[in-house]
């Protein structure tokens, strides 16, 4: 029997008939309903026709998690008095509760994109709701995109729906082709907020790391808050290790302690979500119950700050979660859930004055995630750079880039970016591209259940009290008895019966088995032993073995799992298996060289023959006559890296390189740019023949870098010949003397002694440009700065006469000095003449 009663009370139910006009009028809509209206199982039904007098629709709802999937499809299915299966049912990876009688599927959003894939007509649905769409999820943006496709080409007809638990629908409605925003009022107590930071201070989060201290402070705020107030606790960490850590510094709490994350087991879930008669409870939870699960009961939140999101180095081919801190907008939605049947309070563990300065909303995943099986699924719907998506942030170019790449190494796609039949059959294993190579490939060599086994080890990394000894791990999830175990079995079953046309019986011990399949989902992360627990990836980059692993003495791994620590510039490795030299060459062929290799090594040109797996070098030998051009490429790199200053420069080189700076600076061309960059672009405009000729370092230092730079002057236009007229390396003054111009500043400088210029009205000028003069004592100290003689005559030399010539009395100091003749001698060397 519907429970009429219950789904009377949900807010929601007020903002269902603006929905159904905006979708009667346009076909789509956003719905913003803060958690706990009812958004994700009143809606649902009342558009299938479940709850009232309405046609019967076949609606699919799209969460982003597993645990808020079947979550939703049980709370729907009691709303109708039913079990789910009926006319209710869900799936997720692996589990299928589905019944003939079935109308609304709730499925996670990676379940849509596979079943989009095999039919973009979604033949037999009516709508689709893209629940907690203001999370960002990859998956979701990338339902979105495809499913604006489908209503733009062939299902005009179906009815779609973006709901947010926020406000901030703007950006969706634009998406949606300016789409009705539907705005439903929750029922919300006043929440207050309790600034609960550290007394010490604590090490900011990095990588998957999060200070102790911190966790030790959220433990003893979680029991001020049991203490404080009433009802039960929903307390916020970043991920599953520190929910463990802190329930284990909960023990003796007159309340009972749950975990709540997306690997919890299925019962741990449902008794969160229960809620409970008897006694207090505390939930740990990760971000999962910000706003995809209600947690009954709740009077009380404890939010740590902190959350996950993921991250991808391309440049050292490494991707993993890292700990950040979390947004306002997940600080409001986590603070909400205190206020959601009571007025409550919110315990925040940093300083107030640290809240302005938290980012607004959580990064978009497209904008910081690994985009393989992204490009994967564009790539199958016939768009492989995802240029005509309809994305409210279009994906990096550099990591699509890095995501072809893979793509391309594991034959999902060809050379033009378009899917191969390959491809498909991978894009539908439900794994990243990565582990669908692996399992495919791996089955061929290893046996279908045994690649499926260590697949399903890395689409799910297990705990860590499994160790960092991948084979290990996998005997230990054999025998295993915990909920990792559980999944991990049932995870099994499904990648052996997709992998079972690629089976090809395999043979030989597990450890080499698992080994194969590491390396061939990793190939860049094959590494070789370097010392003392230190390895060298395929990658170029070194990796780290923590002290008494027992993979310390391997001479070669397949690292599945690591992370940079700060300011190391190696990774450290948390999850690998021992492999053979044999089995990284099969894995990672793809990035075998083997040739002459000529370059410059930091000292000198280094030629070789040489043969390499990406950066770990197999062998080497001297090579005795190498290719003059890549010698000279490698010269030219050695130049790019030291600098000029390995070719042989004079006073005189340099002077002459400091007035062609300057008259390219004031007329331009066509006086030659002569900065490092540009001259290192015209090597052979004015290195050559010497440059060519050049075998070694020692050879650059016998080019005369003076006559080289004469090639650039512009002879052609018979400009070079006016180069001592424009830009003079000496001026003669009126003493006679000629002074060298210094052209390194920003203005042209004649450093002479005052007596010298006697006479002198105007300021000398080069190129049109007046030269800055610094007029010096007769000791040569200097005394002052002009680029005016006229105004200095009249204004300034009173004041240096008057300092000077008691100082220097052998010198001639008229009180006129532009009607007396320069000089450089003294007064009685002037008599004497």
């Amino acid at each position: 029997m519907i429970r009429t009663d219950a789904l009377d009370q949900l807010p929601v139910r007020t903002a269902v008939p603006a929905l159904r006009r905006a979708l009667d009028d346009r076909g789509v809509a956003v719905l913003c309903a803060p958690p706990g209206t009812g958004k994700t199982t009143l809606v649902p039904l009342v558009l299938a026709g479940l709850t009232g007098d309405g046609p019967v629709r076949r609606v699919v709802v799209a969460e982003p998690r597993r645990i808020a999937a079947r979550a939703a499809a049980r709370r729907m299915a009691w709303l109708l008095g039913e079990r789910a299966g009926e006319r209710v049912g869900f799936t997720v990876r692996g589990e299928r509760v589905v019944g003939p009688d079935t109308v609304v599927e709730v499925v996670t959003t990676g379940v849509l994109l596979q079943r989009l894939q095999r039919d973009q007509e979604l033949s037999g649905i009516d709508a689709v709701i893209i629940d907690e769409c203001h999370e960002r999820h990859l998956d979701a943006d990338t339902v979105a995109a495809f499913l604006l496709d489908v209503r733009a080409a062939i299902r005009p007809d179906l009815r779609l729906v973006a709901a947010s638990a926020t406000t901030d629908a703007q950006g969706w409605a634009r998406l949606l082709g300016d789409a009705p925003v539907v705005e439903a009022q929750g029922v919300s107590y006043p929440v207050e907020v309790v600034w609960a930071p550290p007394v010490r201070p604590v090490k900011p989060p990095h990588g998957m790391r999060v200070d102790p201290a911190l966790l030790a402070h959220v433990a003893s705020v979680v029991r001020r808050a049991l203490a404080e107030r009433d009802g039960d606790v929903l307390c916020f960490l970043p991920g599953v290790g520190e929910i463990g850590r802190v329930a284990g510094q909960l023990s003796g709490i007159a309340a009972e302690v749950l975990q709540v994350h997306g690997r919890a087991p299925a019962a741990v879930q449902d008794a969160v979500l229960a809620g409970s008669a008897e006694g207090r409870r505390v939930v740990l939870a990760t971000s999962v119950a910000e706003s995809s699960l209600t947690v009954p009961g709740v009077r009380t939140v404890v939010d740590s700050g902190l959350a996950r999101e993921p991250r991808t180095d391309h440049a050292r081919g490494l991707s993993a979660l890292t700990t950040v801190r979390a947004s306002q907008a997940s600080g409001r939605q986590r603070a909400g859930r205190a206020g959601r049947e009571a007025p409550g309070a919110v315990y925040r563990c940093w300083e107030q004055a640290e809240d302005g300065r938290l980012a607004r909303f959580p990064s978009p995943e497209i904008k910081v995630a690994d985009l393989a099986a992204f490009a994967l699924q564009a790539a199958c719907w016939g768009d492989p750079r995802a240029t005509g998506l309809a994305l409210l942030d279009a994906p990096p170019a550099g990591a699509m880039g890095a995501a072809h790449e893979v793509l391309t190494a594991v034959g999902a796609v060809g050379p033009d970016g378009r899917v191969t039949e390959r491809g498909v059959r991978m894009s539908r294993l439900g794994l990243h591209p990565r582990l669908a190579r692996a399992l495919l490939d791996g089955a061929a060599s290893v046996g279908g259940r045994r690649a499926a086994e260590v697949v399903a080890l890395l689409s799910e990394e297990p705990p860590r009290e499994y160790g960092d000894d991948l084979a290990a791990a996998l005997r230990t999830a054999r025998q295993g008895k915990d909920s990792y175990a559980a999944r991990w079995r049932q995870e099994v079953r499904r990648l052996s019966s997709s992998s079972k046309g690629a089976d090809g019986g395999g043979s030989g011990p597990d450890d080499a088995a698992v080994g194969l399949v590491a390396a061939l989902a990793f190939p860049e992360r094959v590494a070789r032993a370097r010392g003392e627990g230190t390895f060298l990836m395929a990658s170029g980059t070194g990796a780290e073995l923590r002290d008494g692993s027992r993979l310390r003495s391997a001479a070669w791994l397949a690292v599945a799992v690591a992370d940079r620590p700060a300011q190391s510039a190696s990774a450290r490795v948390r999850l690998a298996a021992v492999i053979d030299e044999d089995t990284a060459r099969l894995a990672a062929g793809h990035l075998r060289f083997a040739g002459e290799e000529v370059r410059w090594d930091g000292r000198d040109v280094v030629a070789r023959r040489v043969e390499r797996l990406g950066a770990i070098e197999l062998s080497a030998r001297p090579l005795k006559q190498p290719e003059p051009t890549l010698v000279r490429e490698a010269l030219v790199e050695g130049l790019r890296r030291e600098g000029l200053g390995l070719l042989r420069w004079t006073r005189d080189t340099g002077a002459l390189r400091e007035r062609l700076a300057f008259l390219h600076r004031e007329l331009g061309a066509p006086w030659p740019d002569v900065s490092d960059e540009a001259l290192l672009n015209r090597t052979e405009e004015w290195l050559e023949p010497e440059l060519s000729r050049a075998r070694r370092r020692s050879a650059l230092a016998g080019i005369d870098a003076g006559q080289a730079l004469r090639r650039l002057l512009p002879w052609a236009t018979g400009e070079g010949a006016r180069l001592d007229e424009l830009a003079p390396e000496r001026i003669e003054v009126p003493s006679g003397s000629r002074i060298r111009v210094e052209y390194g500043g920003a203005q042209p400088v004649l450093a002479v002694k005052l007596q010298e210029l006697f006479g002198l009205q105007e300021t000398p000028r080069v190129a049109g440009v007046p030269v800055l003069v610094h007029l010096l004592s007769p000791a040569g100290r200097p005394a002052a700065v002009t680029a005016d003689l006229a105004s200095f005559w009249q204004e300034g030399y009173k004041a240096v006469r008057a300092e000077l010539r008691g100082r220097y009395p052998k010198h001639p100091w008229p009180e006129d000095p532009t009607t007396v003749e320069a000089t450089r001698f003294t007064k009685a060397r002037l008599k004497r003449e």
